[in-house]
């Protein structure tokens, strides 16, 4: 029998549904996949209920070090639950995790998804003339990209740089003038965390091209990797120029 398993990162959350069922016991409000995913709820990622988490009994809570609260996790393992935590800044540090991850859940074999999402990103053509970038992740405040982040390696894998790849601070408050003024190629707008869409987003940015881009494959690690070269490459060229 696998062990029981509480989820608090919804990325992770689908990595483990798929590779170890049935040892999922619990999930966040914001664990959307796999799809009619049949767990009892805990809260968000930032708020969950401990008392929730603690009432499955679980053997092991999957949390990340960016997504979840120290004093969330210390409030878990004083209870004596272990908490095992992940910490991702690029493609190749997020596959090693999932790795880890699903061993650590129970797993037997190394999902074939994982082979497949490893493939995929070692693989990659080389992306040829390279593209600038702001890419907003919020608005009121506007916050964007800035160092060291996961979703930045992504797009710096498919040919895209972002602007603030060397701010001090890993998701830091750009005013819009300052966005505008940066001038770049293009602006990447996720659908998460903020839910940019065409009628939410472009309009801050006249005269410059925009690409509305899936979030789950900019910014989750998981069995969308396999997918995410793909998806967000034909994103990123569809924008008209």
């Amino acid at each position: 029998m696998p062990p029981r398993v509480v989820s608090l990162v919804p990325s992770l959350t689908e990595a483990i549904a798929v590779s170890v069922p049935g040892a999922l016991v619990g999930a966040t409000d914001w664990c959307t996949h796999p799809a009619g995913l049949d767990v009892t709820r805990v809260g968000g990622t930032k708020n969950p209920r401990p008392d929730g988490v603690l009432a499955l009994a679980p053997d092991l809570v999957i949390a990340n070090e960016e997504e979840n609260r120290e004093e969330d996790l210390a409030a878990l393992r004083e209870a004596g639950v272990e908490v095992l935590v992940t910490e991702v800044r690029d493609v190749p540090r997020a596959l090693r995790e999932l790795d880890r991850v699903v061993t650590a859940c129970g797993a037997r074999t190394r999902p074939r998804w994982l082979d497949e999402a490893e493939r995929t990103w070692t693989e990659l053509p080389p992306p040829g003339q390279r593209t600038t970038a702001v890419v907003p992740i919020w608005r009121r405040p506007w916050m964007v990209l800035g160092r060291d982040t996961f979703a930045g390696d992504v797009l710096a894998r498919l040919g895209v740089d972002h602007l603030y790849a060397t701010h001090p601070d890993r998701y830091p408050r750009i005013g819009l003038e300052e966005l505008r003024a940066a001038a770049p190629d293009l602006v990447v707008l996720p659908d998460e965390p903020y839910r940019f869409t065409p009628e939410d987003g472009p309009e801050a940015f006249p005269g410059l091209r925009c690409a509305l881009v899936s979030g789950r494959h900019l910014t989750w690690y998981g069995p969308s990797l396999t997918q995410a070269p793909r998806v967000l490459a034909e994103a990123l060229r569809g924008v008209p120029r």
